[in-house]
């Protein structure tokens, strides 16, 4: 089983480079299934299929070719097979403040369910073997980590709320049915969410399986994006998920030669030089901007060429974490590791919440947390085949 995220900023090509790693996968013989995170789902339309022609299958997978398929939830049908009791609850509660039913209906769509119920997707289909790869096509980065964030969310809320709710609402229950017209949530509604939990369980053990699960991200060459870049970078690397490429898209090729395109072209270069820096040691995959839109399969299968070439899609382009954040004795820590650097001289430069880290001729831009970046004085030193910097308030 091989599952990759495709993650990074809005409009970088996410779905295209997922889209066109699942032909390479399908064509090598792997059942693939290519699963769109986004509530805007693109999918389809990447493809170019016509949607009145789609034969659906159960759960809105879509046969594209031979093992390959696509997924784009519907989350009205999601709602009725995982959601019943509980947005029915929602429903009735957002009723009972005066809302119009409909629009209570509506507004009990509450977030987070899209995503829980790809987990629940995924989760199945890694336990049923269904298919040998998945691959995922994220949504723009914030949302992307509130979706690797819900399963240790959701067993915290388990392990330390659900049955002390539980127990409240059933002895409060007949005294407020008296007191008051807002409803308290029935056991319907509770069993509901325990089959749910249930159903997910284990999923968080297989999002942070490197040898299951890896995460790509799609970036363009251009200071903004590189910046989201890195805080995805930062992100999935506290969450202890493993990156094993950056795909540098829509590059303009050595062809273009006008001069409008010279200042451009520059910038790029400059900015492809700096992205090795910030990402080194994981692999930087260079993807040259087509002369058209990519769009349908033939397209796809161009720019899947360009990404991997000779190489297997499915392969783990990089082991290992860049890096790591720990919290000792209540300060905290980053651990960088760098292999064959000597004891020379390590530079530091905090620049707001970005840190610069020199070592000979070796440079390093890591993206803080929120917390890290607050704090006011920085040191390091090398441990065997890791730095280790300390931040004190």
């Amino acid at each position: 089983m091989r599952i990759i995220f495709f993650a990074g900023k809005g409009g970088v090509g996410k779905t295209s480079v997922a889209a066109a790693t699942g032909i390479k996968a399908a064509e090598a013989g792997h059942r693939t299934v290519v699963m769109s995170l986004d509530v805007a789902h693109s999918l389809s339309d990447i493809f170019d299929l016509n949607k009145s022609l789609i034969d659906e299958e159960r759960g809105n997978l879509t046969k594209i070719r031979k093992n390959l398929w696509i997924q784009e939830l519907d989350i009205q049908e999601e709602i009725e097979k995982n959601w019943g009791d509980i947005h029915k609850y929602l429903s009735t509660l957002l009723n009972t403040t005066g809302l119009d039913e409909i629009l209570a209906e509506e507004l009990a769509i509450l977030p987070g369910m899209t995503e829980v119920s790809l987990l629940l997707h995924i989760n199945r289909y890694v336990r049923t073997k269904k298919f040998d790869v998945i691959l995922l096509d994220c949504a723009p980065t914030g949302e992307s980590l509130r979706f690797i964030s819900i399963p240790t969310t959701l067993d915290w809320y388990m392990k330390k709320i659900f049955k002390v709710e539980r127990t409240i609402a059933r002895y409060v229950r007949p005294l407020a049915k008296r007191l008051s017209d807002v409803p308290l949530p029935g056991e319907d509604y509770f069993d509901a969410i325990e089959f749910l939990f249930e159903r997910l369980r284990g999923v968080d053990e297989i999002l942070v399986d490197p040898e299951i699960t890896t995460v790509r991200l799609i970036t363009n060459p251009e200071k903004i994006v590189l910046k989201e870049t890195q805080r995805a970078l930062m992100y999935f690397s506290l969450y202890k998920m493993s990156i094993d490429a950056i795909i540098m898209n829509r590059i303009l090729p050595d062809s273009v030669s006008e001069t409008y395109f010279k200042d451009w072209k520059k910038s790029q270069k400059d900015y492809i030089k700096k992205a090795e820096n910030y990402f080194s040691p994981i692999p930087l995959f260079p993807v040259n901007l087509f002369r058209g839109e990519v769009l349908g399969f033939d397209s796809l299968k161009a720019l899947a060429d360009q990404i991997y070439r000779d190489r297997n899609p499915l392969e783990r382009f990089y082991d290992g974490e860049p890096y790591s954040f720990v919290k000792v004795n209540g300060k905290y820590q980053l651990r960088v590791k760098l292999p064959f650097i000597g004891k020379g001289d390590v530079e530091l430069n905090k620049i707001s919440d970005e840190l610069i880290i020199r070592v000979g001729s070796f440079k390093r831009h890591v993206m803080l947390p929120r917390q890290v970046a607050a704090s006011n004085s920085v040191k390091a030193k090398l441990e065997g085949e890791y730095l280790s910097v300390h931040f004190e308030s």
